[in-house]
């Protein structure tokens, strides 16, 4: 009877695992896999990022756990950055012998984790091309629906009542991101104004945007 072994003794066959310290990138997207990462213990956030800051959050991982073992049984690179929240212990396994371990498992079990490893990536690069498409349309989306008339009777306006950081977290994204969506609004145009107080001159093109 084959019994499949837990993670930490998988890993634990290709050495000893590297400590990281808060703030480190453990994994760049879209760069070629040439190991694999498992998590022995802290925990990472997943997401895209921009200037060297999480730009987006899609998750946090916990270990143990793969972090991109997905990936490497698909041949392709991750999609995901990968920065470490905390301070925690990983092991990098040489992409080549992950592989060979792989195809020591049993036929049926081995393509039941490549159906799984393609269902994940499969998914989870949508998730990655959706955010990266419709930022501005969700900021437009959330002006347009605390605009207010404005008081000379031409436009509308949008009152920050709360923190930034506050609203780009309602709307899924980073504070950054949500900074640079209205710099980017600001500068066609479609916002204007400063401080807590947002002018919406053109809400019809804000419309648009907003339908993504």
């Amino acid at each position: 009877m084959f019994t499949m072994p837990s993670l930490s003794q998988a890993a634990s066959k290709f050495g000893q695992p590297e400590s990281f310290a808060p703030g480190s990138w453990l994994r760049q997207r879209r760069q070629p896999i040439d190991s694999v990462l498992y998590l022995e213990s802290g925990s990472v956030m997943l997401g895209v990022s921009q200037d060297s800051s999480m730009r987006h959050q899609l998750g946090q991982v916990d270990g143990p756990a793969w972090l991109d073992a997905a990936f490497a049984l698909q041949d392709r690179p991750s999609c995901l950055d990968m920065q470490a929240q905390t301070a925690g212990r990983l092991y990098t396994i040489p992409l080549a012998r992950f592989q060979a371990a792989v195809a020591e498992l049993p036929v049926a079990v081995r393509q039941l984790v490549k159906d799984l490893a393609k269902a994940y990536c499969s998914q989870t690069e949508l998730a990655v091309s959706r955010l990266a498409q419709d930022a501005e349309a969700r900021c437009a989306q959330w002006l347009l629906h605390h605009a207010t008339p404005a008081t000379d009777g031409v436009g509308l306006r949008v009152t920050l009542s709360a923190r930034k950081r506050l609203i780009a977290a309602q709307l899924g994204i980073a504070p950054e991101t949500f900074s640079r969506v209205l710099r980017q609004l600001r500068e066609h145009g479609l916002i204007a104004g400063r401080g807590n107080v947002i002018e919406l001159p053109k809400p019809g093109a804000l419309e648009v945007l907003a339908l993504g």
